[in-house]
């Protein structure tokens, strides 16, 4: 695939075949490179040389459309924001040819922006390199990464006491968590598989593998999904009977992707996700992808170093738990001696 700019079309992508004794075919697809959510986008398949074609069906995703005089289009709320291919296939005789294309869809609104006020602050383990925290039935439970050195524990809010702990083989580096019914799901970096326990023994009861998102970093569930990152732009939503991943939406703001999303919290019908490296938590739509709301919290990380050094680049903003019977926030860092109840408040 290879994308030229020219005016406001799309790239065009041709395919031409050349082989001895039969004919040349070249097509190309003309669509807008990039356009924002809402918008109806025309799409035009054209045949440039060779014999007349069977047939031609062209594919926004997944979603096949219908032509007309080779024409067609989609309105871009069937997509949501991404990346997404624009397909085309032209049947010949014997023969299927493929023309591929893009179009990039941006959010059509500026996010709403967020401070914060700290509420509380709270003890917790400085070895403890976050990478899973939620808060259920009046206790955090919290999964910590780096090979041997993933623990999955259950702590005391209030003293930041251990009071719980599983340590995972060495040969694994632990991931992002979050609880179901009686169960934990606790994830794998690089292992390309998951971990179920009991939520009151702490033994596996099962393993699940990954499918296309291939990595595990964060995790959280809604009411009919486990909501998986991967540390790309994408979110993928898995069957929580099955761990089947069902679909995947793409992060996007109205004028950039956000890629390496890590730790998911799901509040209130929106998924809140830590960003790699960055001290900021973006509030996302869970439908459609689009970033609603970015936290600023830069000041935790100046709030930290006043009591600890933090030498390490990795030692950053890093889990977000969520006690819906009180309506409290709770965030930390990999390795902080923190933990921060915070109040988020719309600028």
């Amino acid at each position: 695939m290879k994308f030229i700019k020219q005016a406001s079309l799309f790239s065009l992508l041709l395919l031409t075949l050349n082989s001895c004794g039969e004919a040349s075919y070249r097509f190309r697809i003309n669509s807008p490179e990039k356009t924002t959510l809402g918008e109806t986008v025309n799409i035009k398949f054209e045949q440039l040389n060779g014999e007349k074609v069977d047939s031609v069906h062209v594919y926004a995703g997944t979603k096949r459309l219908t032509l007309k005089n080779n024409e067609t289009s989609i309105n871009t709320n069937e997509l949501g924001v991404g990346k997404h291919p624009i397909t085309a296939l032209a049947f010949i005789p014997g023969k299927v040819k493929r023309v591929n294309n893009a179009i990039e869809v941006f959010s059509n609104k500026k996010y709403d922006t967020y401070s914060y006020k700290i509420i509380n602050t709270y003890p917790h383990d400085a070895n403890a390199f976050t990478q899973g925290l939620e808060y259920h039935n009046g206790f955090l439970y919290e999964t910590t990464g780096r090979n041997g050195q993933s623990w999955l524990r259950k702590v005391e809010l209030e003293t930041g006491k251990v009071l719980q702990q599983y340590d995972l083989s060495d040969k694994y580096f632990g991931e992002g968590m979050t609880i179901v019914d009686n169960q934990i799901f606790w994830l794998t970096w690089k292992a390309g598989k998951g971990f179920i326990f009991d939520l009151d023994t702490f033994k596996i009861v099962k393993e699940f593998k990954y499918q296309k998102s291939i990595e595990g970093w964060g995790l959280t569930h809604s009411e009919n999904a486990l909501i998986k990152s991967d540390g790309s732009n994408k979110l993928w939503f898995l069957n929580p009977t099955t761990q089947k991943e069902e679909r995947n939406i793409q992060v996007y703001t109205d004028k950039i992707t956000l890629e390496k999303l890590n730790e998911l919290e799901y509040i209130n019908g929106k998924i809140y996700a830590n960003y790699w490296q960055k001290p900021f938590i973006a509030i996302i739509n869970p439908e459609n992808g689009v970033v609603d709301g970015v936290v600023e919290l830069k000041g935790l990380v100046t709030e930290i170093k006043k009591t600890q050094k933090i030498t390490d680049g990795d030692d950053v903003l890093n889990g977000i738990a969520f006690d819906k019977e009180n309506n409290r926030l709770f965030v930390t860092g990999k390795k902080w001696g923190k933990l921060f109840e915070i109040e988020i408040i719309k600028q």
